[in-house]
């Protein structure tokens, strides 16, 4: 299995620590996803503040939703 590289820590977009649960991971990325959505604001700027944020919580949540991802992530 290769490492996963990333210039984002899952971990800390998530606001999670590092054993958390899949279910804590995706209960975290539930309610950050509605917080950050894009479609939720309606200033330009918070739009576009909130889409880059709403793309990093989806690349974090890709990785550590996924065991084999999660695990090279975590042992590199």
């Amino acid at each position: 299995m290769r490492p996963v590289t990333t210039k984002i820590d899952p971990y800390k977009v998530l606001e999670i620590p590092k054993n958390a649960s899949q279910e804590d991971i995706k209960k975290q990325f539930r309610s950050l996803s509605k917080k950050y959505h894009p479609d939720v604001h309606t200033s330009e700027e918070d739009k576009k503040k909130n889409e880059d944020k709403f793309k990093e919580i989806n690349e974090a949540y890709e990785i550590l939703n996924d065991p084999q991802k999660r695990a090279a992530y975590d042992n590199p």
